[in-house]
């Protein structure tokens, strides 16, 4: 019944009602997730005296998801513990400060989507929960009548404050890695883009104390409409907007982050957009600098200049599956192989540290990226410089195709299987040796000069078909070419 809200190892679905959506994140809903939550905890870590930490980003329907989820925890015996408005990588850090320590921490939110959806991430000491975790907390919750658990007023709930004990936690990063006394951003101007989501606190309690002037930040009051643009370091249009406020600004360097801040991404003094490749290169040049024999792992829609960037740093690139927690899993493996798999990173902005408990934390990034900034500031250098060898693509594009068949995976694979048994026969093209998600071809100049990757969607009934060339002109060849392929399968919408 409850199998529709997950969202890989996220629990998400609508929790205010519009023309076209029903709620389905109701309170009797959600109260039973509070409740299946507590008795999985309690299987999973072998305790019944549970104390649970619940935050939320500025979403209108925060309030009532807290008092629902809140209430179902209660209900059980456990203890739920109000922090108000939270970033995700807090809750988090509520499982590890000395000063709070509880045994789970849940925020409510969902990311960078529209007003109307809500949702939650779990966390213990041990990290973010996985897949098979939500499965089990969705298929307890069927066994809970939500009508008949009793909602208690907010009121009722301890309220916490986490968020200070976390800024403190970052502004000590910052003072730690730039080396230079305990205001290490005097003199400098950085102004941030919060989206009208939980990511203000940044200005007032990290960068400011630490003596950066931030005149020029935007958004950073919580509007859970989001109206100014979507909180998304991916979106280009909040990209461009920020881009041209920091320019105007006057600020050395501009942070943007999503709804819940674990993603972010930067902008440049001279209005340069730092995302995508362009962050992943720059994280990776400055971890590089300490890091020997480092292992960057990626989501799978990176660019080939950017694997020929941090191969140049001395360090290993993969190229792996989309999905942050794919890509950090993959990541902990290897380090538990004996690799210095320092990085986790998407193209998203989902970016993982080991130093920092392979937590997706668009703060922690920013810290590492301020502190990088001052140091090179002192040394008359610019962080532009650090990715200034990085190889970008000409042109690049995105079509994501509908599969019409109902079986939608099973056709997909299909379509996948097939365009890897016959590709090779293509004049001028020719498979990624090392490849880890759907089918990714090189194209020599003469035929496109780049590459295309051909994948399914992790959820939904969509191919996803990137391009990238070197050339102008070049996406257009390879597109022809691989539509021209595609054309022989009905069940696809072209």
């Amino acid at each position: 019944m409850y199998k529709h809200l997950q969202n890989g190892s996220d629990i998400r679905g609508v929790a205010i009602k519009t023309p076209n959506s029903e709620v389905t994140l109701t309170k009797e809903v959600v109260k039973s997730i509070g409740a299946a939550l507590v008795k999985h905890l309690a299987n999973k870590l072998y305790k019944t005296d549970l104390r649970i930490a619940v935050g939320h980003d500025s979403r209108l329907s925060a309030h009532d998801m807290f008092v629902s989820l809140a209430s179902g925890i209660e209900f059980m015996g456990a203890k739920a513990v109000y922090t108000g408005l939270s970033s995700t990588p807090a809750m988090f850090f509520s499982t590890i400060l000395e000063a709070h320590n509880y045994d789970a921490g849940v925020i409510i939110t969902a990311s960078h989507l529209p007003y109307e959806r809500n949702g939650f991430k779990f966390f213990t000491k041990s990290g973010g929960f996985e897949k098979d975790d939500i499965s089990t907390i969705l298929k307890y919750a069927e066994e809970f009548d939500g009508a008949s658990i009793n909602t208690k007023p907010i009121d009722d709930f301890e309220h916490i404050d986490i968020m200070h004990d976390y800024a403190d936690t970052l502004r000590n990063i910052i003072i730690k890695k730039a080396s230079l006394g305990d205001k290490p951003l005097n003199g400098l101007h950085i102004i941030i883009d919060a989206g009208n989501g939980a990511g203000g606190y940044f200005e007032k309690l990290v960068l400011q104390p630490l003596g950066a002037k931030t005149e020029g930040s935007v958004f950073t009051e919580p509007d859970g409409r989001f109206p100014n643009h979507a909180p998304n370091p991916e979106d280009s249009k909040a990209m461009h907007f920020f881009s041209e406020a920091v320019v105007k600004s006057g600020a050395d360097l501009g942070i943007i982050f999503d709804t819940d801040v674990d993603r972010a991404a930067v902008v440049l003094n001279n209005g340069l957009e730092i995302n995508r490749n362009r962050l992943i290169a720059l994280m990776t040049a400055i971890l590089t600098q300490t890091e020997k024999d480092a292992v960057i792992v990626t989501d799978s829609i990176t660019s080939t200049g950017l694997t020929k960037f941090i191969n140049s740093l001395g360090a290993t690139h993969i190229r792996f599956k989309r999905g942050y927690k794919n890509v950090i899993n993959e990541a902990i493996r290897r380090t538990n192989a004996g690799e210095n798999a320092c990085l986790a990173i998407e193209t998203s902005g989902h970016g993982a540290i080991r130093e920092n408990y392979y937590l997706d934390d668009g703060a922690y990034m920013a810290c590492l990226i301020v502190a990088e900034l001052a140091k090179r500031k002192k040394q008359g250098k610019t962080l532009e410089s650090l990715i200034e060898d990085l190889e970008e693509p000409a042109e690049a594009k995105e079509i994501r195709i509908k599969i019409k068949e109902a079986d939608f995976k099973a056709y997909g694979q299909r379509v996948l299987d097939t365009l890897s048994e016959n590709v090779e026969a293509w004049a001028g093209y020719s498979k990624e040796k090392e490849n880890y998600e759907g089918v990714r071809v090189n194209a020599d100049k003469a035929n496109g000069d780049g590459w295309f990757l051909l994948r399914l969607s992790l959820h939904d009934p969509v191919m996803p078909l990137n391009i990238e060339s070197n050339s102008v002109g070049g996406v257009e060849k390879i597109e022809k070419r691989i539509i021209d392929f595609l054309k022989g399968f009905e069940g696809l919408e072209l």
